[in-house]
């Protein structure tokens, strides 16, 4: 493994990179840095050189001034920058991106089609298209009022609804997050939506996907919308919410198949249309 770091406008990030071949940039979620991909990284990285980082304000991407509200179109843009500092000037990368990094991912492959080969969106939380929207974003709203009122046990067990009634995994990070997830995080990132008219011209760039585990919950949900709205299936991948971190090896066998058949896929489509974004 090789660490580093990248300026990028308003931050500095830490990445690490592990093995060669094909570029894969794994984004996490939430309140996660990159030891959340330690395990599967290092199965990954068999075949792919693969890249991990704490997203800005996280752990050791700290930021140049202090805490503002997080912005989706802005973490893509260090997502791209990141991908523009490690890959060939013509090479495209594949991207894996759970809950919070799955919107990341969306909105890089809105906004550099033409460096993603795949992007993989492994639960996005869009509730905004959610028939009862209004219901879920109330309760977000709580959730971040509650841990300024009460205290951060409180408000992780109301968030508890997204998934499915159960606690969050307990997940490895370098440090605690949680205070700057609920504060800056939360509440503009469930609210995004990526825009329909760009996401559908690159849909085909887009593999919808979730856990097995979780496909009841509500965070779940989300994913399964977007797959019918643009004709495709949910791909499915072992465990929960964060199946990478519990079953790595399982996890990382089922990304690389899943990576290989559609960028097969893929390529048989832009070959019929004579190319396009």
């Amino acid at each position: 493994m090789n660490s580093g770091t990248l300026a990028v406008p308003g931050a500095t990030l830490y990445f690490e990179t592990r093995g060669e071949g094909p570029l894969l940039l794994l984004i996490g979620g939430g309140n996660s840095d990159a030891a959340v991909f330690k395990r599967v990284a290092a199965v990954l990285a068999r075949s792919h050189r693969v890249v991990t980082y704490d997203p800005r304000g996280n752990s050791r991407s700290v930021l140049d001034g202090p805490p503002v509200d997080q912005k989706v179109e802005e973490h893509a843009d260090d997502a791209y920058r990141l991908i523009d500092h490690l890959a060939g000037p013509d090479e495209p990368a594949h991207v894996f991106g759970s809950c919070s990094g799955g919107l990341i991912a969306l909105e890089l492959t809105i906004r550099r089609p033409e460096r993603i080969r795949l992007a993989v969106a492994h639960e996005p939380p869009v509730l905004s298209i959610l028939p009862d929207a209004e219901r879920h974003l109330a309760l977000l709203d709580d959730v971040c009022e509650t841990y300024l009122r009460e205290g951060m046990a409180p408000a992780l067990t109301k968030l508890r609804a997204l998934h499915g009634g159960r606690p969050a995994p307990a997940l490895p990070d370098v440090h605690d997050n949680t205070d700057f997830f609920l504060t800056r995080f939360v509440r503009p990132f469930t609210r995004f939506v990526p825009d329909p008219a760009a996401l559908e011209e690159v849909a085909g760039k887009v593999v919808w996907a979730g856990g097995h585990a979780s496909r009841e919950d509500l965070v779940h949900r989300p994913a399964r919308v977007l797959a019918d709205r643009f004709g495709r299936d949910v791909e499915l991948f072992p465990g929960g919410h964060v199946g990478y971190a519990r079953y790595p090896a399982d996890f990382a066998e089922r990304l690389v198949e899943v990576l290989t058949l559609a960028a097969g896929a893929a390529d048989a489509a832009r070959e019929t249309t004579g190319g396009g974004r």
